[in-house]
């Protein structure tokens, strides 16, 4: 049996997979593994666990001759043509839960950067402009008493919501489904799309990207998005629109902005770079060790199970 790993992972991948006396090859450089070296490889294993940067899509497979399992080390897996997987019998899994605390930590983080304007106090003292204390120096805005909007009460969504629940917010949330958990923990109330645009004071994404949410954040949804709005995304950089955020930035209809993503990703636009209340990350969501260890044993873990006859422990479908 061989696994091909298209990146470095933590240790524990391997030693998983020395364990359990299965072969595997990894590209060695810390970038995407290019197209020709991917398509080379995928013909001879019996496993690939792969990163969002790699496109999985009808050619890959078609070259996966032996493959029984594509792991995903994320919780996505917009990157793969899931369907035509299943058409081969290959089994796609992602890695859900183990990075639902860090990205949910990372985002609270952004929320309460933009609110107090953190970054902007950070270049400001950084520059030399600071020279005395003023009572109108770089105020923010408080978060008790606020309305936080959810779109995508998820794992994610959740536990972001909890969170922004212990500063006193007021949670609203738009979903597919109701979650009576987070009603219960968080006295949240499920809402019209609309009515969470139009009223919410925080507006956190936490939506998969598909077919469906593919620039989620359009000309019409900005338009109804409250004046002085705070937005944050930490999932993905293809929900939103970017020309229509700028446009909006560029106007002042929102407050601040927190982009953990981007829509051409790792490429970001230079308008979005000149905002001063725009805060952005490099796709740092899961970065934590506790959160990547976790996210490399459960992708890794789900090949072992596939290959020695076993189902996976977290199937996409």
């Amino acid at each position: 049996m061989k696994v091909f790993l298209t990146r470095e992972l933590p240790e524990i991948a391997f030693h998983l997979l020395k364990k359990n006396k299965i072969n595997y090859n990894c590209y060695e450089k810390d970038s995407p593994v290019p197209r020709k070296r991917l398509l080379k490889e995928v013909q001879n294993c019996d496993g690939l666990v792969c990163l969002l940067t790699e496109q999985i899509d009808k050619e890959v497979i078609d070259k996966m001759k032996y493959c029984k399992i594509i792991a995903n080390y994320a919780v996505g897996y917009n990157n793969i043509d899931v369907d035509y997987a299943k058409q081969k019998e290959i089994i796609v899994t992602n890695t859900p839960d183990v990075l639902t605390e860090s990205t949910a930590d990372l985002t609270m983080a952004l929320i309460l950067a933009c609110a107090r304007r953190v970054s902007e106090g950070e270049s400001f003292l950084k520059a030399g402009k600071y020279k005395t204390w003023k009572p109108n120096l770089l105020l923010g805005t408080e978060l008790k008493n606020k309305t936080f909007g959810i779109i995508g009460a998820g794992r994610i969504g959740s536990a972001v919501s909890i969170r922004a629940r212990a500063f006193g917010t007021n949670i609203v949330y738009h979903s597919l489904s109701r979650n009576i958990n987070l009603e219960e923990l968080t006295a949240a109330k499920k809402v019209t799309l609309n009515f969470l645009l139009k009223h919410s004071d925080f507006i956190s994404i936490h939506l998969p990207l598909n077919r469906n949410t593919y620039h989620y954040f359009n000309d019409s949804k900005f338009k109804l998005v409250k004046r002085n709005a705070i937005l944050i995304n930490t999932s993905r950089g293809e929900l939103i629109d970017e020309k229509y955020l700028i446009r909006y930035l560029k106007e002042g209809r929102l407050q601040s902005v927190g982009l953990d993503v981007f829509e051409n990703e790792p490429d970001i636009n230079p308008e979005l770079l000149k905002f001063p209340n725009v805060l952005v990350l490099p796709h740092m969501g899961s970065a934590t060790n506790e959160a990547r260890s976790g996210m490399a044993n459960l992708a890794v873990s789900n090949v072992i199970n596939v290959l020695k006859g076993h189902p996976p422990l977290t199937p996409v479908k």
